[in-house]
Protein backbone atom coordinates (compact mmCIF):
# COMPACT_ATOMS: atom_id res chain seq x y z
CA UNK A 1 0.00 0.00 0.00
CA UNK A 2 2.82 2.51 0.45
CA UNK A 3 3.68 1.75 -2.94
CA UNK A 4 0.07 3.06 -4.09
CA UNK A 5 -0.90 5.77 -1.78
CA UNK A 6 1.05 8.77 -0.52
CA UNK A 7 -1.07 7.74 3.21
CA UNK A 8 -1.20 4.31 4.47
CA UNK A 9 -3.48 4.24 8.28
CA UNK A 10 -2.46 1.57 9.83
CA UNK A 11 -5.14 1.23 12.82
CA UNK A 12 -5.95 -1.33 15.49
CA UNK A 13 -6.09 -2.05 19.62
CA UNK A 14 -3.45 -1.22 21.68
CA UNK A 15 -0.56 -4.13 22.29
CA UNK A 16 -2.07 -5.93 18.69
CA UNK A 17 1.53 -5.61 17.26
CA UNK A 18 1.29 -2.28 15.23
CA UNK A 19 4.52 -0.53 16.56
CA UNK A 20 6.73 -3.72 16.03
CA UNK A 21 4.56 -4.13 12.31
CA UNK A 22 5.78 -0.11 11.70
CA UNK A 23 9.12 -0.23 12.57
CA UNK A 24 10.02 -3.47 10.64
CA UNK A 25 8.48 -1.47 8.22
CA UNK A 26 10.28 1.68 8.62
CA UNK A 27 13.70 0.02 8.38
CA UNK A 28 12.40 -1.71 5.28
CA UNK A 29 12.12 0.87 2.79
CA UNK A 30 13.86 3.65 4.85
CA UNK A 31 11.13 5.71 6.87
CA UNK A 32 11.93 7.99 9.78
CA UNK A 33 10.13 6.44 12.70
CA UNK A 34 8.63 9.05 15.18
CA UNK A 35 5.76 8.62 18.29
CA UNK A 36 3.70 10.64 19.72
CA UNK A 37 3.53 8.88 22.76
CA UNK A 38 7.01 10.52 22.92
CA UNK A 39 5.49 14.01 25.50
CA UNK A 40 8.31 15.94 23.38
CA UNK A 41 7.50 15.06 19.76
CA UNK A 42 4.10 15.02 21.01
CA UNK A 43 4.32 18.59 21.93
CA UNK A 44 6.09 19.65 18.79
CA UNK A 45 3.41 18.29 16.98
CA UNK A 46 0.19 19.61 19.16
CA UNK A 47 1.80 22.97 19.00
CA UNK A 48 2.60 23.69 15.51
CA UNK A 49 1.53 20.66 13.38
CA UNK A 50 2.28 22.24 9.72
CA UNK A 51 5.15 23.48 10.96
CA UNK A 52 5.83 19.81 12.63
CA UNK A 53 5.05 18.40 9.00
CA UNK A 54 7.24 20.82 7.33
CA UNK A 55 10.16 19.67 9.47
CA UNK A 56 9.90 15.97 8.32
CA UNK A 57 10.85 17.47 4.95
CA UNK A 58 10.58 15.13 1.82
CA UNK A 59 11.66 12.07 3.83
CA UNK A 60 9.04 9.42 4.64
CA UNK A 61 7.85 9.07 8.10
CA UNK A 62 6.18 7.04 10.42
CA UNK A 63 3.94 8.62 12.87
CA UNK A 64 3.55 6.59 15.41
CA UNK A 65 0.39 6.66 17.98
CA UNK A 66 -1.05 9.32 15.52
CA UNK A 67 -4.50 9.37 17.69
CA UNK A 68 -2.84 11.17 20.36
CA UNK A 69 -2.60 14.91 17.91
CA UNK A 70 -5.54 14.51 14.95
CA UNK A 71 -4.92 18.20 14.63
CA UNK A 72 -1.88 16.76 12.37
CA UNK A 73 -4.74 15.76 9.45
CA UNK A 74 -4.83 19.31 7.58
CA UNK A 75 -1.31 19.61 7.49
CA UNK A 76 -0.69 15.77 6.31
CA UNK A 77 -3.09 16.49 3.67
CA UNK A 78 -1.53 19.68 2.76
CA UNK A 79 1.82 17.76 2.63
CA UNK A 80 -0.08 15.38 -0.18
CA UNK A 81 -1.98 17.64 -1.98
CA UNK A 82 1.69 19.75 -2.49
CA UNK A 83 2.77 16.11 -3.28
CA UNK A 84 0.21 14.92 -5.83
CA UNK A 85 0.21 18.28 -7.34
CA UNK A 86 3.71 18.03 -8.75
CA UNK A 87 4.41 16.98 -12.01
CA UNK A 88 5.59 12.93 -12.06
CA UNK A 89 9.16 12.54 -12.91
CA UNK A 90 11.24 9.47 -14.00
CA UNK A 91 13.25 7.68 -11.21
CA UNK A 92 13.76 7.64 -7.18
CA UNK A 93 11.99 10.35 -6.72
CA UNK A 94 9.01 9.54 -8.61
CA UNK A 95 8.64 6.92 -5.77
CA UNK A 96 8.91 9.63 -3.33
CA UNK A 97 5.28 11.20 -4.01
CA UNK A 98 3.97 7.31 -2.50
CA UNK A 99 4.57 6.64 0.97
CA UNK A 100 4.82 9.75 2.47
CA UNK A 101 3.26 8.69 5.69
CA UNK A 102 2.81 5.55 7.66
CA UNK A 103 0.61 6.22 10.05
CA UNK A 104 -0.33 3.99 13.19
CA UNK A 105 -2.81 4.51 15.84
CA UNK A 106 -5.26 2.73 18.67
CA UNK A 107 -8.07 4.38 17.99
CA UNK A 108 -10.14 4.48 14.92
CA UNK A 109 -9.55 8.10 14.73
CA UNK A 110 -11.23 9.21 11.19
CA UNK A 111 -14.44 8.04 12.74
CA UNK A 112 -14.24 10.24 15.57
CA UNK A 113 -15.53 13.46 15.90
CA UNK A 114 -11.71 14.71 16.63
CA UNK A 115 -10.93 14.53 13.29
CA UNK A 116 -12.50 17.06 11.27
CA UNK A 117 -10.83 16.36 8.54
CA UNK A 118 -10.87 12.97 6.56
CA UNK A 119 -8.09 11.98 3.92
CA UNK A 120 -10.77 11.03 1.04
CA UNK A 121 -8.65 9.78 -1.94
CA UNK A 122 -4.86 10.19 0.13
CA UNK A 123 -5.26 7.06 2.28
CA UNK A 124 -5.10 3.63 2.30
CA UNK A 125 -6.36 2.10 5.78
CA UNK A 126 -5.61 -1.41 7.14
CA UNK A 127 -6.36 -3.35 10.30
CA UNK A 128 -4.13 -5.14 12.09
CA UNK A 129 -6.07 -7.27 15.08
CA UNK A 130 -4.45 -9.35 17.60
CA UNK A 131 -3.03 -12.99 16.66
CA UNK A 132 -5.21 -15.15 15.24
CA UNK A 133 -5.90 -19.05 15.73
CA UNK A 134 -4.23 -19.84 12.35
CA UNK A 135 -0.87 -17.52 13.23
CA UNK A 136 -1.17 -18.92 17.19
CA UNK A 137 -1.09 -22.52 15.51
CA UNK A 138 1.46 -21.94 12.29
CA UNK A 139 -1.70 -21.88 9.98
CA UNK A 140 -0.83 -20.75 6.38
CA UNK A 141 -3.78 -20.57 4.98
CA UNK A 142 -6.57 -17.46 4.49
CA UNK A 143 -9.99 -18.99 6.30
CA UNK A 144 -12.12 -16.69 4.75
CA UNK A 145 -11.01 -17.79 1.03
CA UNK A 146 -11.57 -21.75 2.17
CA UNK A 147 -14.87 -20.81 2.89
CA UNK A 148 -16.06 -19.36 0.62
CA UNK A 149 -14.34 -21.80 -2.11
CA UNK A 150 -16.64 -23.96 -0.67
CA UNK A 151 -14.53 -26.92 -1.22
CA UNK A 152 -14.40 -29.07 1.66
CA UNK A 153 -13.02 -32.51 1.23
CA UNK A 154 -10.22 -32.34 3.62
CA UNK A 155 -9.11 -31.24 6.15
CA UNK A 156 -4.65 -30.50 6.69
CA UNK A 157 -3.21 -29.43 9.59
CA UNK A 158 -3.11 -32.38 12.14
CA UNK A 159 -5.09 -33.54 14.90
CA UNK A 160 -7.98 -31.40 15.88
CA UNK A 161 -7.55 -29.89 19.26
CA UNK A 162 -9.19 -30.83 22.52
CA UNK A 163 -12.02 -29.26 24.13
CA UNK A 164 -9.48 -28.27 26.89
CA UNK A 165 -7.28 -26.66 23.85
CA UNK A 166 -10.16 -24.91 22.38
CA UNK A 167 -11.24 -23.37 25.82
CA UNK A 168 -7.45 -22.63 26.14
CA UNK A 169 -7.79 -20.53 23.11
CA UNK A 170 -10.96 -18.31 24.25
CA UNK A 171 -8.49 -17.74 27.63
CA UNK A 172 -5.64 -16.40 25.87
CA UNK A 173 -7.38 -14.46 23.06
CA UNK A 174 -4.81 -12.93 20.64
CA UNK A 175 -2.44 -10.92 22.23
CA UNK A 176 1.36 -11.30 21.26
CA UNK A 177 2.77 -10.38 25.06
CA UNK A 178 -0.02 -12.88 26.71
CA UNK A 179 0.81 -16.11 25.09
CA UNK A 180 3.58 -17.78 27.08
CA UNK A 181 2.93 -15.75 30.07
CA UNK A 182 1.83 -17.63 33.44
CA UNK A 183 -1.74 -17.54 34.84
CA UNK A 184 -0.50 -14.76 37.34
CA UNK A 185 0.97 -12.67 34.87
CA UNK A 186 -1.48 -13.19 32.71
CA UNK A 187 -4.02 -11.92 34.91
CA UNK A 188 -1.99 -8.96 35.71
CA UNK A 189 -1.15 -7.92 32.18
CA UNK A 190 -4.98 -8.24 31.35
CA UNK A 191 -6.08 -5.97 34.39
CA UNK A 192 -3.40 -3.06 33.70
CA UNK A 193 -4.84 -3.36 30.14
CA UNK A 194 -8.34 -2.59 31.18
CA UNK A 195 -6.75 -0.32 33.14
CA UNK A 196 -5.22 1.92 30.55
CA UNK A 197 -7.63 1.10 27.82
CA UNK A 198 -11.02 1.78 29.43
CA UNK A 199 -10.04 4.82 31.90
CA UNK A 200 -6.56 6.51 30.09
CA UNK A 201 -7.73 5.91 26.40
CA UNK A 202 -11.43 6.22 26.89
CA UNK A 203 -10.96 9.83 27.98
CA UNK A 204 -8.74 10.91 25.01
CA UNK A 205 -11.82 10.00 22.79
CA UNK A 206 -14.73 11.20 25.18
CA UNK A 207 -15.30 14.12 27.41
CA UNK A 208 -16.61 12.32 29.96
CA UNK A 209 -19.07 13.90 32.91
CA UNK A 210 -19.55 12.94 36.26
CA UNK A 211 -18.56 9.49 37.83
CA UNK A 212 -17.92 7.99 34.32
CA UNK A 213 -14.89 5.29 35.81
CA UNK A 214 -17.56 3.48 38.22
CA UNK A 215 -19.93 3.60 34.75
CA UNK A 216 -16.79 1.73 32.99
CA UNK A 217 -16.22 -1.19 36.18
CA UNK A 218 -19.67 -2.01 35.45
CA UNK A 219 -20.23 -2.05 31.76
CA UNK A 220 -16.89 -3.61 31.11
CA UNK A 221 -17.87 -6.83 32.48
CA UNK A 222 -21.68 -6.37 31.33
CA UNK A 223 -20.41 -6.24 27.55
CA UNK A 224 -18.01 -9.17 27.58
CA UNK A 225 -20.85 -11.40 29.33
CA UNK A 226 -22.67 -9.93 26.05
CA UNK A 227 -20.36 -11.09 23.73
CA UNK A 228 -22.03 -12.85 20.99
CA UNK A 229 -25.24 -12.06 21.85
CA UNK A 230 -27.61 -8.70 20.40
CA UNK A 231 -26.67 -5.57 21.58
CA UNK A 232 -30.22 -4.18 22.91
CA UNK A 233 -29.65 -0.11 24.20
CA UNK A 234 -32.11 -0.03 26.27
CA UNK A 235 -31.30 -3.22 27.97
CA UNK A 236 -28.33 -1.74 28.56
CA UNK A 237 -29.15 1.64 29.59
CA UNK A 238 -31.84 -0.17 32.30
CA UNK A 239 -29.17 -2.63 33.81
CA UNK A 240 -26.74 -0.45 34.49
CA UNK A 241 -29.09 2.46 35.41
CA UNK A 242 -27.94 4.77 32.16
CA UNK A 243 -29.86 6.38 30.32
CA UNK A 244 -29.96 5.82 26.54
CA UNK A 245 -27.95 8.46 24.46
CA UNK A 246 -25.30 7.91 27.26
CA UNK A 247 -25.31 4.01 26.92
CA UNK A 248 -24.90 4.32 23.01
CA UNK A 249 -22.39 6.99 23.29
CA UNK A 250 -20.32 4.56 25.66
CA UNK A 251 -20.49 1.79 23.38
CA UNK A 252 -19.23 3.83 20.45
CA UNK A 253 -16.21 5.05 21.68
CA UNK A 254 -15.33 1.40 23.15
CA UNK A 255 -15.88 0.71 19.44
CA UNK A 256 -13.37 3.16 18.45
CA UNK A 257 -11.02 1.78 20.69
CA UNK A 258 -11.28 -1.82 19.31
CA UNK A 259 -12.07 -3.84 22.31
CA UNK A 260 -15.44 -4.42 20.72
CA UNK A 261 -17.30 -4.53 17.39
CA UNK A 262 -20.64 -4.39 16.22
CA UNK A 263 -21.57 -6.40 13.40
CA UNK A 264 -25.25 -5.16 11.38
CA UNK A 265 -28.25 -7.87 11.31
CA UNK A 266 -28.66 -8.88 7.35
CA UNK A 267 -31.21 -7.92 5.38
CA UNK A 268 -30.47 -7.56 2.20
CA UNK A 269 -32.49 -9.11 -0.79
CA UNK A 270 -34.98 -9.87 2.48
CA UNK A 271 -38.49 -8.93 2.97
CA UNK A 272 -37.58 -6.23 5.62
CA UNK A 273 -40.12 -7.74 8.03
CA UNK A 274 -38.23 -10.86 8.23
CA UNK A 275 -34.99 -9.70 10.14
CA UNK A 276 -34.80 -7.79 13.27
CA UNK A 277 -32.49 -4.89 12.99
CA UNK A 278 -30.68 -5.26 16.02
CA UNK A 279 -26.93 -5.69 15.80
CA UNK A 280 -25.12 -8.14 17.46
CA UNK A 281 -21.96 -7.63 19.54
CA UNK A 282 -18.94 -9.27 19.92
CA UNK A 283 -15.68 -8.56 21.98
CA UNK A 284 -12.68 -7.87 19.83
CA UNK A 285 -10.58 -10.26 22.15
CA UNK A 286 -11.98 -13.70 23.81
CA UNK A 287 -9.10 -13.30 26.41
CA UNK A 288 -10.07 -10.20 27.76
CA UNK A 289 -13.26 -10.80 27.55
CA UNK A 290 -12.72 -14.04 29.86
CA UNK A 291 -10.51 -12.00 32.23
CA UNK A 292 -13.49 -9.36 32.67
CA UNK A 293 -15.70 -12.53 33.37
CA UNK A 294 -13.47 -14.24 36.05
CA UNK A 295 -12.89 -16.86 34.18
CA UNK A 296 -9.05 -17.49 34.70
CA UNK A 297 -8.62 -21.10 33.71
CA UNK A 298 -9.95 -23.92 31.03
CA UNK A 299 -12.25 -25.68 33.32
CA UNK A 300 -14.34 -22.59 33.96
CA UNK A 301 -14.21 -21.48 30.71
CA UNK A 302 -15.65 -25.30 29.82
CA UNK A 303 -18.28 -25.19 32.98
CA UNK A 304 -19.31 -21.12 31.95
CA UNK A 305 -22.88 -20.43 30.38
CA UNK A 306 -20.65 -17.66 28.41
CA UNK A 307 -18.47 -20.43 26.71
CA UNK A 308 -20.42 -21.05 23.22
CA UNK A 309 -20.74 -17.50 23.21
CA UNK A 310 -17.51 -16.59 23.53
CA UNK A 311 -16.84 -19.69 20.81
CA UNK A 312 -18.62 -18.06 18.33
CA UNK A 313 -17.02 -14.83 19.54
CA UNK A 314 -13.73 -16.57 18.74
CA UNK A 315 -14.68 -17.88 15.03
CA UNK A 316 -16.36 -14.20 13.94
CA UNK A 317 -13.14 -12.62 15.16
CA UNK A 318 -10.97 -14.88 13.14
CA UNK A 319 -13.09 -14.23 9.92
CA UNK A 320 -12.62 -10.62 10.50
CA UNK A 321 -8.72 -10.68 11.02
CA UNK A 322 -8.36 -13.23 7.45
CA UNK A 323 -10.82 -10.68 5.69
CA UNK A 324 -8.29 -8.16 6.27
CA UNK A 325 -5.83 -10.01 3.97
CA UNK A 326 -8.70 -12.11 1.92
CA UNK A 327 -8.31 -12.22 -1.97
CA UNK A 328 -11.83 -11.32 -2.16
CA UNK A 329 -13.40 -8.54 0.16
CA UNK A 330 -16.41 -9.76 2.13
CA UNK A 331 -18.88 -7.72 4.64
CA UNK A 332 -19.23 -9.50 7.92
CA UNK A 333 -23.17 -9.63 9.01
CA UNK A 334 -24.91 -11.60 11.36
CA UNK A 335 -29.26 -13.13 10.77
CA UNK A 336 -31.54 -13.09 13.08
CA UNK A 337 -35.60 -13.60 11.90
CA UNK A 338 -38.73 -12.90 14.01
CA UNK A 339 -39.13 -16.93 14.94
CA UNK A 340 -35.59 -16.72 16.61
CA UNK A 341 -34.03 -18.46 13.64
CA UNK A 342 -30.08 -17.19 13.44
CA UNK A 343 -27.22 -17.70 11.63
CA UNK A 344 -24.09 -16.73 13.78
CA UNK A 345 -21.84 -14.57 10.87
CA UNK A 346 -22.96 -13.94 7.28
CA UNK A 347 -20.21 -13.68 4.79
CA UNK A 348 -21.87 -11.32 1.81
CA UNK A 349 -19.41 -11.09 -0.96
CA UNK A 350 -19.14 -8.10 -3.33
CA UNK A 351 -21.89 -9.05 -5.88
CA UNK A 352 -24.27 -10.09 -3.17
CA UNK A 353 -23.66 -13.84 -2.70
CA UNK A 354 -23.71 -15.34 0.53
CA UNK A 355 -21.89 -18.16 3.09
CA UNK A 356 -23.80 -18.60 6.43
CA UNK A 357 -21.81 -19.68 8.90
CA UNK A 358 -22.81 -20.93 12.55
CA UNK A 359 -21.24 -22.26 15.35
CA UNK A 360 -21.80 -25.15 17.64
CA UNK A 361 -19.82 -26.08 21.23
CA UNK A 362 -20.79 -29.42 20.67
CA UNK A 363 -18.68 -32.50 19.54
CA UNK A 364 -21.65 -33.75 17.70
CA UNK A 365 -23.57 -31.97 14.37
CA UNK A 366 -27.17 -32.96 14.15
CA UNK A 367 -29.50 -32.36 11.47
CA UNK A 368 -31.59 -29.72 13.80
CA UNK A 369 -28.75 -27.47 14.36
CA UNK A 370 -28.60 -26.17 10.16
CA UNK A 371 -32.11 -25.27 10.94
CA UNK A 372 -31.13 -21.17 10.92
CA UNK A 373 -28.83 -21.66 8.09
CA UNK A 374 -31.88 -23.43 6.31
CA UNK A 375 -34.28 -20.72 6.84
CA UNK A 376 -31.69 -17.68 5.52
CA UNK A 377 -30.99 -19.91 2.38
CA UNK A 378 -34.80 -20.09 2.05
CA UNK A 379 -35.57 -16.24 2.30
CA UNK A 380 -32.07 -15.23 0.50
CA UNK A 381 -32.57 -17.82 -2.46
CA UNK A 382 -30.25 -17.99 -5.11
CA UNK A 383 -28.07 -15.43 -3.51
CA UNK A 384 -27.09 -18.35 -0.76
CA UNK A 385 -24.54 -20.54 -1.86
CA UNK A 386 -23.85 -23.04 0.94
CA UNK A 387 -23.78 -23.12 4.88
CA UNK A 388 -21.00 -23.85 7.00
CA UNK A 389 -21.52 -25.35 11.00
CA UNK A 390 -18.09 -25.50 12.80
CA UNK A 391 -18.31 -27.97 15.79
CA UNK A 392 -15.90 -29.52 17.69
CA UNK A 393 -16.26 -32.62 16.39
CA UNK A 394 -13.27 -34.45 13.92
CA UNK A 395 -14.75 -34.41 10.59
CA UNK A 396 -15.98 -33.16 7.68
CA UNK A 397 -19.69 -34.00 7.51
CA UNK A 398 -22.25 -33.06 4.94
CA UNK A 399 -25.96 -32.16 5.98
CA UNK A 400 -27.42 -30.97 2.60
CA UNK A 401 -31.04 -29.80 2.18
CA UNK A 402 -32.10 -30.54 -0.89
CA UNK A 403 -30.16 -28.38 -3.71
CA UNK A 404 -28.91 -26.26 -0.73
CA UNK A 405 -25.12 -28.03 0.44
CA UNK A 406 -24.45 -27.25 4.34
CA UNK A 407 -21.48 -29.21 5.65
CA UNK A 408 -20.16 -29.58 8.97
CA UNK A 409 -16.74 -28.77 10.10
CA UNK A 410 -14.06 -29.44 12.50
CA UNK A 411 -12.63 -26.59 14.42
CA UNK A 412 -9.53 -27.70 13.26
CA UNK A 413 -10.23 -25.88 9.45
CA UNK A 414 -9.62 -22.25 11.50
CA UNK A 415 -5.77 -23.67 12.01
CA UNK A 416 -5.02 -25.14 8.65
Amino acid sequence: MLGEFRVVYLTGPRQSGKTTLARSVAAEVGLRYLTLDDPAVQAAAASDPHGFVRSVGDRSVVLDEFQQVPELVPAIKEASDRHASEPPTDGPSRMARKGLFLLTGSADIFRSARAQEALPGHMARLELLPLSVAELRDGRHNLIDYLLAGDFSSVEGGPSPTREQIAQLVMLGGYPEVQRMGRRARSIWFRSYTEGRFFKDFESLYTARGDYHSRLRALAPYLAGRSGNLLKYASLANDLELNDKLAKSYVEILELMFLIRRVPSYRKNLARRMAVRMPKLHFVDTGLASHLLGLRNEARILLSPHYGALLETLVFMECAKHAEWADEEVGLYHFRDKQKREVDIVLERPDGRIVGVEVKASATARRQDFNGLAALAGLAGSAFKHGILFYTGSEVLPFHRGPVRMYALPFQTLCV
